[in-house]
């Protein structure tokens, strides 16, 4: 096939407003996705066309000239040197407000415009049918034709984390603008939609992940609450299968579908509501689920979860605020070397704190008593006391750990990652080296208890972060020497 099919070609153009750069991606995107999915529907339907059907992602470009020196204090919104950036967009309906801000700080920081227009990026034809329920893409040689023959596919060598990894290497010399690809923020909008059983939309930009389906109920019997308070400011509360509720007495239907990571949004109208996720056990779990949400540029999220205490001053029922962690986990390995250290963030970290103790009305000296400080181990094996306790149990004591669990240091060290705001307080359910075992009649007992006062202490802590400046939460230890401008 010699002949290209393409949409009307369109010119890069220049932006001094970000709003009206913003409406001009979102042209661009609706043209291109409307023009293959148009093509596609009636590829199936009719004679498939003879000639390749492809349309384009729309892109930012950025070029500066100068070093001048922009304020310092913020760890985004600039470029470090002269040159020409780029970034691919896809959904920019989605991404709206996030773009408008981030396009905007560019502008203002530099004094230069933005150019709009299509990128040389090709649109799978599988993404670009994504938020259409009428159209699926069938498997391959399920059609007349063969789909690859006609239209793009998802390109792993355009759907990868090099940027954020720190390994991409420019074949032009041009830089980064954002921290994802196109196409790898298209792949994680569609594993949302899979792992969780809601549409991204609904993602909040405050995250809480939990390891333990009883936050659940209690997290939906808070939302309840806030919907019936007109001053609380949440406006709806969506479960599994994307059912959404705004009357706080209103029915929820069971969702047909049984996701494996279950998520629930209280929504803002603005997006500064709280997602609370559940990753079940394990470090995998971990890292697919941040690997994934971490594109929608959340705020913040945090770890409440369960773990083993380590101490024999510790009781169930204690609260551990992780300030460090012991990564035996390895699922980050490849992308994140273990010699690298994750930091505590202080802006997390306070208001952690600060939400334990206006739950538990303790303060100073005495909160100590239900909370310690330091280091959390995250380990792979669910059942590592069955082992040799004389290895696990010397690098622990090393280490200085107070806590064991299966996914915080996961996601921590994914928040470092991708530059998402990280933290971590954990509830002791056990304590397997001095015989407390994680027994039914004491689980029974502990979760009627604490999971209520601790799931609030995450709450807390979100809506404090909420309150706080954007660029006070996004911390510069989350930066690199060359960084990408946007969040």
């Amino acid at each position: 096939m010699s002949t290209l099919l393409t949409p009307d070609a369109a010119e890069h153009a220049l932006f001094h407003d970000a709003t009206e750069a913003v409406d001009r991606l979102t042209e661009l995107y609706a043209q291109a996705t409307s023009f293959l999915r148009d093509s596609f529907v009636n590829a199936m339907g009719d004679k498939p066309p003879n000639a390749r059907v492809r349309a384009y992602y729309p892109e930012i470009r950025f070029t500066t000239s100068s070093y001048a020196q922009v304020d310092t204090r913020l760890s985004f919104g600039h470029v470090s040197a002269p040159g020409t950036y780029t970034a691919t967009i896809t959904r920019p309906d989605l991404f709206r407000s996030y773009l408008i801000q981030q396009i905007g700080l560019l502008i203002e920081n530099h004094d230069q415009p933005v150019s709009i227009g299509p990128s040389e990026t090709p649109i799978p034809v599988h993404f670009a049918v994504t938020n259409d329920a009428n159209v699926n893409i069938p498997q391959e040689g399920a059609a007349d034709f063969t789909l690859r023959d006609i239209f793009d596919v998802p390109d792993l060598s355009t759907t990868n984390d090099d940027i954020v990894n720190g390994t991409y290497v420019s074949k032009d010399g041009t830089g980064n603008l954002a921290p994802f690809t196109a196409q790898r923020v298209d792949y994680s909008l569609a594993r949302l939609a899979h792992y969780t059983a809601t549409d991204p939309d609904h993602f909040q930009w405050h995250v809480l992940f939990t390891n333990y389906q009883f936050y659940v109920a209690e997290f939906e019997e808070y939302a309840r609450a806030m919907l019936r308070d007109p001053a609380s400011g949440y406006v709806s509360f969506v479960s599994t299968g994307n059912e959404e509720i705004t009357d706080g007495d209103a029915p929820l239907p069971l969702s047909i579908k049984t996701p494996q990571m279950p998520t629930y949004h209280l929504k803002r109208a603005d997006g500064s509501g709280i997602t609370l996720v559940n990753i079940g056990v394990g470090p995998s779990n971990a890292k697919t689920a941040t690997d994934h949400i971490a594109v929608l540029r959340p705020h913040a999220w945090l770890m409440v979860g369960h773990c083993a205490g380590l101490r024999n001053t510790q009781a169930l029922g204690d609260f551990v605020l992780a300030h460090a962690y012991l990564r035996e986990d390895h699922v980050l390995d490849d992308d994140l070397p273990v010699w690298v250290p994750i930091p505590a963030l202080a802006e997390i970290q306070i208001a952690l704190q600060q939400a334990v103790a206006k739950v538990t009305q303790l303060e100073g000296y005495e909160l100590k008593r239900i909370m310690r400080t330091g280091t959390v181990a995250t380990i792979d094996n669910r059942n590592w006391e069955l082992r040799d306790q004389s290895g696990p149990v010397q690098r622990l004591s090393q280490s200085r750990a107070i806590a064991l669990d299966m996914e915080s240091a996961t996601i921590a060290a994914n928040g470092y990652r991708f530059r998402v705001p990280y933290g971590t307080l954990l509830c002791v359910s056990d304590k397997p080296l001095h015989g407390e075992l994680k027994l039914p009649g004491m689980a029974s007992d502990f979760y009627k208890t604490q999971v209520a006062r601790h799931l609030m202490i995450g709450i807390h802590a979100m809506e404090h972060l909420r309150d706080m400046p954007l660029e006070r939460i996004h911390s510069r230890k989350l930066r690199s020497f060359e960084e990408t401008a946007f969040l």
